[in-house]
């Protein structure tokens, strides 16, 4: 496992990773950020909420947007131009929010905020996997390389919101918006202007050819990918309303952040892990695994009554975390165009925004009235939905999986 990481590493260059990580961070800031500075300034959570919230829906419908542009004209100019955009997108909110602007002004500039997201998380993947397939790596090399970045994307997001709740303790949220506008400009551009940019270039031609919307169409499998990754969201959403509820119940609120830190660091640690997995192991059936993991691990969140249970199960439930979300990126790469990677990576990033933040807002309504078992209901509701669909789909043919097929499909061939 060591030996493929130090060939990732001689792979990617000593200064991209640094570059792709620090470019990412900002956006796991973004989130808790918007939703302490205007309620601190607004004095009220519900605006709060609409702000995030709309946040959240820019993130969404922007990310593969900013996916499909780079498919179809690299990423060096789309990337720099959409960091550039979204440091002042960020540095206007924090702006207008202490200026105490209407709520319909910080929706809007929220929003505005979350559809300039330059995805550098899931372009770094497309490029990254874009370096190995051109070193003629092979598959196992391509799946260490999703495990690097999938452990970069899980520590950004438990770095990002602990950088959020240190600076709102030690100054103001607007200090840790203002630390995320930084970033992305100075980040955003040195991961738009690295020389491995070149490596994602479309051909010159792939437009003009003929037959070209046939290699570009998606199959019906990339579809339930999609869908994966928004039940994925929709646990940690439920999982976090559900982690807040019980906390305040317990009379440690403050302990919900170290809780969701605590699953994090987990399913960082085994994402580290699954580049050892043997190769003779084939996605489809790691998926299927992963999935029937996360049911067995969630179902204990409805008997937790206790903070210390509380972090016992949560950490434990971490570990299928990132064995489902690299298997699912792992999958895509395998499954899609490579014309419409980045787009489908950004899909995939999307629907774990879409997902969490819907989530968030059903059940913690549910955990104000019913508990916090209430929206752990919803997270093991959502593990059983992602195996049921990692059942409905399946590989093309036995070992390595190249391409899915929805199950009853016909298979050409």
């Amino acid at each position: 496992m060591l030996r493929m990481y130090r060939d990732t590493l001689s792979l990617l260059g000593p200064a991209l990773p640094v570059v792709s990580f620090l470019g990412r961070l900002p956006t796991a800031m973004c989130q808790l950020g918007s939703l302490l500075l205007v309620a601190e300034t607004s004095g009220s959570l519900a605006t709060a909420g609409l702000a995030g919230g709309a946040l959240a829906a820019g993130q969404t419908v922007g990310g593969p947007v900013v996916g499909r542009l780079t498919d179809r004209h690299g990423q060096r100019g789309v990337v720099l131009t959409a960091s550039l955009a979204n440091a002042v997108a960020v540095t206007g909110l924090v702006l207008a929010a202490l200026a105490h602007a209407p709520t319909a002004w910080l929706m809007v500039l929220g929003g505005l905020a979350g559809a300039t997201v330059p995805q550098v998380g899931p372009l770094a993947r497309a490029r990254s996997v874009a370096l190995a397939r051109r070193s003629g790596a092979d598959d196992r090399t391509v799946g260490t390389v999703l495990s690097f970045e999938g452990t970069l994307d899980e520590v950004s997001f438990v770095l990002g919101p602990a950088f959020v709740g240190l600076a709102a303790a030690l100054a103001h949220p607007a200090a840790a918006l203002l630390l995320a506008s930084l970033l992305l400009a100075v980040f955003g551009t040195a991961f738009a202007l690295h020389p491995t940019a070149r490596a994602t270039l479309p051909e010159p031609s792939a437009s003009t050819r003929t037959g070209a919307s046939e290699r570009t169409r998606l199959p019906g499998s990339a579809y339930a990918l999609r869908g994966t990754m928004a039940l994925q969201g929709a646990m940690f959403g439920a999982s976090q309303a559900g982690i807040t509820a019980l906390t305040e119940e317990l009379g440690a609120p403050a302990q919900a952040g170290l809780v969701y830190a605590a699953m994090g660091v987990m399913s960082a640690a085994v994402g580290l892990s699954m580049a050892a997995v043997p190769a003779r192991i084939g996605l489809t059936a790691r998926w299927r695994a992963a999935t029937a993991a996360l049911v067995v691990l969630s179902v204990p969140l409805l008997f937790v009554g206790s903070l210390g249970a509380l972090y016992a199960v949560v950490v434990v439930l971490g570990a299928a975390y990132a064995p489902h979300l690299i298997t699912v990126f792992g999958l895509t790469e395998r499954t899609v165009p490579a014309a419409r990677l980045a787009e489908s990576m950004a899909f995939l990033t999307s629907g774990v925004v879409a997902g969490q933040a819907l989530a968030l807002a059903v059940s913690g309504r549910l955990a104000e009235g019913h508990g916090a078992p209430a929206a752990f209901a919803v997270a093991v509701g959502a593990a059983v939905a992602c195996a049921l669909l990692s059942w409905t789909v399946r590989a093309a043919a036995p070992g390595p999986v190249r391409e899915l097929r929805p199950a009853g499909a016909e298979r050409s061939g």
